[in-house]
């Protein structure tokens, strides 16, 4: 199973700090140096949960390929792109050719979104969104795939569309997708090359998630075992400090019991582990990555 690190790149909301790029850079090289297999981005344009309260944050792609350059190992994911901030076909374009920077490093995981005080900030639809998803992904996987693509949608539209040159892995660039409602299960079965579920703990609730997709897979006479499961998850180190989680519930233990909770994710069917470390740090990253060898030998 592969283990993977979200990077932060947002405002800390009771500071108002706003980390540098050479201090996201420095954080993908040591997620990198500390043998894990990959470094996420989540994609916002910022937070609002509150009203007139915004918080910050650097825009995904332009790291992404910055960190393309940076590193030479670890794949490099979105966790995950919101669709209707980018043209599908546009995206693709753009996929092909990070790929092509990264040399067949990139993982483009994409969801239809879900904060709209963002949408509405920065002038994007917010209705339909599950539909407009379902249009993007029937432009965005032929023409990942290298094939010519016309369509004409409510949406989107298309006319000749092809991507040339092509990356490194023409047809082979994973697209990801997050979901857990019944209709993007069934977008993520029919298109997908590799699922996010998220956010979890503790790894018990993945069987129940897991049978769901695979059900959807079946519906879709698909073999569940072609479809990649990834995890978002988080770990906390409370005696590091306070920090954020992206999961309500982030997983605490020893090194010991860490490894052990990999394991057990493992052994439920999960592939790739996406995960939110807390506190954001080296020294929170260095011990996940005591953890992770534990779990490896």
């Amino acid at each position: 199973m592969k283990i993977g690190v979200l990077i932060n790149h947002g405002e800390n909301p009771e500071s108002g700090e706003v980390p540098t790029y050479a201090e996201i850079r420095e954080m993908a090289l040591a997620i990198e140096e500390n043998g894990f297999d990959s470094a996420w981005v989540v994609d916002h344009l910022f937070f609002r949960p509150e009203a007139h309260k915004t918080v910050g944050i650097w825009e995904c792609w332009t790291l992404l390929t910055a960190l393309a350059e940076a590193t030479s190992r670890i794949e490099l994911g979105t966790l995950v792109l919101c669709n209707p901030f980018r043209d599908p076909a546009l995206l693709a374009k753009m996929a092909h050719t990070l790929d092509e920077v990264s040399l067949g490093r990139l993982i483009l995981g994409m969801g239809c979104g879900w904060h709209q005080p963002e949408f509405d900030a920065f002038g994007f639809p917010f209705d339909y969104r599950v539909s407009r998803f379902d249009e993007a992904l029937q432009i965005i996987r032929p023409l990942l795939d290298g094939k010519s693509v016309d369509f004409d949608g409510k949406f989107y539209q298309v006319k000749d569309c092809v991507i040339s040159p092509l990356g490194p892995r023409s047809g082979d660039i994973p697209l990801l997708v997050a979901s857990k409602s019944p209709r993007m299960v069934q977008l993520t079965a029919r298109y997908a090359d590799q699922w996010n579920t998220a956010w979890l703990g503790d790894p018990e609730p993945l069987g129940e998630r897991i049978a769901m997709m695979k059900q959807a897979c079946l519906d879709e006479k698909r073999d569940p075992a072609t479809l990649a499961i990834t995890v978002g998850t988080s770990v906390a180190f409370p005696d590091l400090g306070e920090g954020r989680s992206f999961a309500a519930d982030p997983f605490i233990g020893s090194l010991d019991e860490i490894a052990a909770a990999f394991l057990a994710y493992e052994k439920a069917g999960a592939d790739h582990l996406q995960i939110g470390i807390s506190p954001y740090g080296l020294p929170a990253l260095v011990r996940l990555a005591e953890a992770m060898h534990i779990y490896r030998r």
